[in-house]
């Protein structure tokens, strides 16, 4: 019972400690003008309590998701008082389940879920939370905040946003400029955000039009065949923005054997060849928007505290927060090197 009880406090906050700090702060010496500190402990690299963290992700079929493990992995190693439980990763919904009530069922303390499919595994989530196993949401969100603890993931809308404001910039002298549009997977929700978010920001510039918007997959061969269909139905415009950087490689193929240089390209997520091209500064690519993949590794971070019953340092509250959302921030070539280490392969 105790551990239960430890675990539901994490769930639906931290009320005994919330009161235990009131209690020392009302017997304390300090006077009434002066607010009591909060010396509740946050999070730090120091051991603590032993903490059991189960991670579920989909299967690592792409640069980023295989990044996402990678930092999650790395970061649990960093600590000598957290065990790692990864899965092996599904792009199948039951099997995803399945691999999920497992960790449940080995009662791990803490579970970090990038759910292939954020509806599907709502239920499961919920499974856990009820099971007295905090969640931490990675990215794609269930439909449920009872379903998680804590949600931490990217802003698609905020990297179109500021794909749109970078490209804006660099054209808002230009008279009549014309711009194309090189999408993800049109079902997937993410995509709609980053379109919406990139045509939020032309609107700020009149000048400037989005003549061309073709959806690709993800994928490198995708992103070749479709850039190519672009190129051949537009013989003139001043910018790309590409969504993401692994179908980018493909884009760029067709760049090239096309001949044209005529353009500047902007991609997104933040590839590690994206970066150098960047550096290198012999292309049309000038920029990618970040959707970092390291937000796995700060799900540990979060995870950690939430099983050692810590907040966050550098935050005045007792808890961890109940969502995160991570900046999209445009690396060009005057801020490459400092991003170049969060490429991922």
């Amino acid at each position: 019972m105790p551990e239960l009880t430890s675990r539901r406090g994490l769930l639906f906050g931290t009320a005994a400690v919330s009161a235990g700090v009131l209690l020392a702060g009302c017997t304390s010496n300090e006077s009434d003008d002066e607010p009591a500190s909060n010396d509740q402990p946050a999070a730090d690299d120091k051991p603590g309590k032993q903490v059991t963290i189960g991670f579920a992700g989909p299967q690592a079929d792409h640069g980023w998701l295989n990044a996402i493990n990678d930092n999650a992995k790395s970061r649990a190693k960093k600590y000598k008082d957290v065990t790692l439980e990864i899965t092996e990763g599904s792009n199948d919904t039951a099997a995803q389940i399945g691999q999920i009530e497992t960790l449940i069922n080995k009662k791990v303390d803490v579970l970090v879920v990038l759910p292939a499919d954020g509806k599907a595994l709502t239920q499961v989530g919920l499974q856990a939370m009820r099971a007295g196993i905090p969640v931490v949401n990675l990215d794609r969100i269930f439909n449920s905040p009872q379903a998680y603890r804590c949600w931490i993931g990217g802003d698609n809308y905020g990297m179109g946003l500021n794909a749109g404001h970078y490209i804006g910039e660099k054209l808002k002298d230009k008279k009549n400029a014309r711009v194309i549009e090189l999408a993800g997977l049109d079902n997937l929700e993410l995509t709609q955000q980053r379109t919406q978010g990139f045509d939020a920001a032309l609107k700020n510039y009149p000048n400037i039009k989005k003549v061309a918007r073709q959806a690709a997959e993800f994928t490198v061969e995708s992103g070749q065949a479709k850039m190519s269909q672009l190129l051949q139905a537009q013989s003139k415009f001043d910018a790309l923005w590409n969504h993401d950087d692994d179908q980018g490689v493909g884009a760029m193929r067709a760049i090239e054997q096309a001949g044209r240089d005529d353009f500047l390209m902007v991609g997104g997520a933040g590839a590690l060849s994206a970066m150098q091209a960047i550096e290198s500064d012999n292309s049309v690519l000038k920029a990618t928007v970040l959707y970092p993949p390291t937000m796995a590794a700060s799900a540990i971070d979060l995870a950690r505290a939430l099983g050692q019953g810590k907040g966050v340092g550098g935050l005045a509250e007792f808890e961890i927060p109940a969502s995160l959302t991570l900046y999209s921030a445009v690396v060009d070539k005057e801020n490459v090197k400092q991003y170049m280490s969060t490429g991922f392969k």
